[in-house]
């Protein structure tokens, strides 16, 4: 058994010399090999072929990665509205509903990208190795065949005087199953290499139909539910525009203050502190009777209470006294809108004096 597997080794260690010299002399020029145009042409269409494969299939195991990323930030984002989205609020149950549904989206379009085209993008690549395999194999056994070709010329060359058909049988002998071993595999590239080549343009296109439409869907359907949030929150914005989530003021009169200028804060609004507002002296001359001067709105204002005025921003406002002073409050204004003489209440600070 020792003396077998010693005998496999030495016959080993020999082909691999023997192909060794072979290449030597063949890139000296010393012996020719040989040539195969064709096939030369098949092997830089596979090498294009293969090589584009792997730089689809990295970019690709690339971008499923940046999704699964995008997903997971997708959910702490939505998670984190939902926390500081109020319950009272218009349309909070259905936040969490749609948001719920965003996370079941990313997950089914990373489910159709990893089982559609990820998978057969990695078979598709697969069958490279082992083709590749196979076209190192035809190179090793043309190396033999050239090897065996020279060996039985040199052969004949050494035999110009006395013949030895003993040593002409075996070397032709060799010659002829190098040849075979040869030209099978050769024959089988040859074949197998332009139908792997013609097959990228079915694989290319069920791979990125497969790829286009999951994107499609996703998209399709997150723009939907999108559109929902994006409802949900218009719709809060119109009712707190109403006033419907502000804090009521304390006793009719009095707003709710801001706690670091002590102003008062209108519909979630907290405009410049009374301080910071330039102390501009109002134009008193050719004045109504009654009014004691003007201001413009700088400021939206909807009112709370239907003794307060609503307006929006540069509306004109004519300041006059409170029917009763006793009623006036700190930072608030009587005043009568110009437009349509409606009267009522009204911030200061939400306006400025002309």
């Amino acid at each position: 058994m020792s003396e077998s597997k010693g005998s496999l080794i030495a016959k080993s260690v020999q082909k691999h010399a023997g192909r060794a010299k072979e290449k030597i002399l063949q890139n000296l020029g010393k012996v020719d090999r040989t040539a195969d145009d064709i096939f030369d042409e098949h092997l830089q269409n596979f090498t294009r072929q293969q090589n584009a494969a792997n730089k689809l299939q990295k970019e690709f195991s690339n971008y499923i990665r940046c999704v699964r990323a995008i997903q997971i930030a997708s959910k702490s984002l939505l998670e984190s509205i939902g926390e500081i989205y109020e319950s009272q609020w218009s349309g909070h149950d259905l936040l969490f509903m749609q948001t719920q549904s965003v996370d079941m989206l990313w997950q089914d379009f990373n489910h159709k990208l990893a089982d559609q085209v990820l998978i057969p993008l990695n078979t598709y690549q697969g069958q490279f190795s082992e083709m590749r395999k196979k076209i190192d194999k035809r190179g090793r056994k043309l190396v033999d065949y050239d090897s065996q070709r020279h060996n039985f010329q040199a052969l004949q060359l050494g035999m110009t005087k006395k013949r030895d058909d003993v040593k002409l049988n075996k070397g032709r002998e060799q010659l002829e199953e190098a040849k075979r071993t040869y030209d099978m595999l050769n024959s089988e590239l040859h074949d197998e290499l332009p139908a792997l080549y013609d097959s990228r343009i079915l694989f290319l296109v069920t791979n990125l139909q497969s790829l286009f439409s999951a994107e499609q869907v996703f998209h399709t359907e997150n723009a939907k539910v999108f559109a929902e949030l994006e409802a949900i929150v218009d719709k809060l914005a119109t009712e707190s525009q109403r006033g419907s989530y502000s804090v009521k003021k304390s006793n009719g009169s009095t707003l709710p203050r801001n706690t670091i200028n002590n102003s008062p804060v209108i519909n979630n609004i907290s405009p410049p502190p009374i301080s910071s507002i330039p102390g501009k002296r109002a134009t008193t001359d050719n004045l109504p009777s009654g009014v004691l001067y003007r201001v413009k709105a700088t400021y939206k204002y909807a009112r709370e209470d239907a003794d307060e005025l609503s307006f929006d921003v540069d509306e004109i406002i004519q300041v006059v006294e409170y029917d009763d002073p006793e009623e006036q409050e700190e930072g608030w204004l009587m005043g009568i809108k110009e437009n349509n003489g409606e009267k009522g209440m009204f911030p200061a600070n939400f306006t400025k004096p002309l």
